[in-house]
């Protein structure tokens, strides 16, 4: 794609990194197939290809956001399903992470959407503040019909039963059990750490059962994926600064093997902290050596080999028909695919996947919140898909899909990691009862 910008425009790094991106773009429109967006609306402003025209004349011709940009940027999932099918390596997460940070600096939103949006940049990165925030909206369940649909969306994303609370402050160590192979940071998460505390408990056995120390970093917290997918760029910035200089810290004592992650969204963001770091003269190079250290928890788990325990053995639960949920997160942003699945064939599972697996389901952070009919309609077709596999119990890597699909699959959907761990030694995933299960 030619571009037209001037020597002064192209003195700014996001520019020049935008520039090059638009550049890369060929207008083939291979994206526009697996675009969800796309996909449900059919208007070609709501595929990658047609934003990337309106942010290449939005930043080409420097003017401010539009209200036209806007709502199609805003209808964006930042799936990334376009990366993985464009072949000509466009990287449009960054593209559209420019954007965000222009409209949010030249745009002036309705004043609700500037509420709404101000309320999730406060309160979801911050557990003890999302805790108090789901309490709040458990009470207020009864009357999420008649809310804003806004409103009712976030309503109906709270858990009924109370939620668990966060971890205490400052450093946690959880050695490893038997000789120690490895050592590991594990990123606790905010949302996650509220809404499923259970995932972080079977991340924390499943590793130490395999000779990993687990450490929580002093200081570490949010990966600032929220913030940062609202165009808040410097509330992002802060908290990647803050838990690169955790984790470093950390590493600098005994060494760290990886950074064990598993919400896969906060994965994609920290494998990100090189890049987005890169002209902080202070951080760059630490930023670097965190993003090289940051693992999913399948992909460390496949690469220390977790072994078979009391559960895979013959007439143990075994074959237990598992729908495996790709996130969009894993798959797309971090290009993790194959490792999830074969993990779960290798500890005893029948795993199946989805029609359509590319597309998202709906949730991507904040979107369900924000953009409600697009990810309910999302929501619905994936649920379908899900239904026609016949499914016992679903798996995804990701707290923001299990919220989004846990009341429409009608199997309860687990972490990967909740197998993975009941598989080798650790307590049934607390979501499915033992009826389920007590004939395998």
């Amino acid at each position: 794609m030619e571009t037209t910008f001037s020597l002064a425009q192209l003195a700014d790094p996001a520019v020049a990194e935008s520039e090059k991106i638009l550049r890369a773009c060929v207008h083939c429109g291979f994206c526009t197939a697996t675009c969800p967006t796309y996909a449900l609306l059919g208007d070609e402003l709501d595929s990658p290809r047609g934003r990337i025209y309106l942010i290449k004349d939005m930043l080409e011709n420097d003017r401010p956001a539009s209200e036209k940009v806007v709502r199609h940027i805003d209808r964006c999932l930042s799936c990334l399903s376009c990366m993985t099918t464009c072949p000509s390596g466009v990287n449009y997460m960054h593209l559209v992470d420019h954007a965000r940070a222009h409209i949010e600096k030249t745009y002036r939103r309705p004043a609700f959407d500037r509420l709404v949006r101000a309320m999730l940049a406060r309160v979801l990165p911050y557990p003890r503040r999302f805790r108090n925030l789901m309490r709040l909206a458990a009470l207020g369940k009864p009357v999420a019909p008649v809310l804003p649909k806004r409103l009712h969306a976030m309503l109906a994303l709270a858990p009924a039963a109370p939620t668990a609370p966060p971890l205490p402050a400052g450093r946690i160590v959880y050695p490893a059990e038997g000789a120690r192979k490895y050592r590991v940071a594990l990123m606790a998460g905010c949302v996650q750490q509220v809404l499923a505390a259970r995932i972080n408990e079977a991340t924390i056995r499943l590793l130490t059962r395999h000779g990993c120390e687990v450490v929580v970093a002093d200081g570490a917290g949010c990966c600032g994926a929220v913030t940062h997918h609202l165009g808040k760029e410097e509330p992002a910035l802060a908290s990647a600064r803050a838990n690169v200089a955790a984790w470093e810290r950390e590493s600098a004592g005994d060494g760290l093997d990886a950074i064990v992650i598993n919400a896969s969204g906060c994965g994609t963001m920290i494998k990100d902290y090189g890049f987005m770091l890169r002209t902080d003269s202070r951080m760059a190079d630490a930023a670097a050596r965190i993003s090289g250290l940051a693992r999913d928890i399948s992909e460390f788990a496949q690469q220390i080999g977790i072994g078979p325990g009391p559960r895979s053995g013959p007439g143990k639960d075994r074959g237990l028909k598992v729908t495996y949920h790709s996130a969009c997160s894993l798959q797309h942003g971090q290009k993790i695919v194959a490792a999830p699945k074969a993990l779960l064939a290798a500890t005893g599972f029948a795993v199946t996947e989805p029609r359509e697996a590319h597309l998202c389901c709906g949730s991507a952070g904040t979107y369900n919140m924000l953009q409600p009919e697009i990810a309910g309609r999302l929501r619905d077709r994936k649920a379908a898909n899900i239904a026609r596999t016949a499914p016992e119990v679903v798996a995804t890597g990701n707290i923001g899909c299990m919220m989004q699909l846990q009341d429409v699959v009608g199997v309860p959907v687990v972490h990967t990691v909740e197998l993975l761990d009941w598989a080798t030694g650790g307590p049934r995933p607390e979501k499915m009862s033992p009826a389920e299960t007590a004939s395998r």
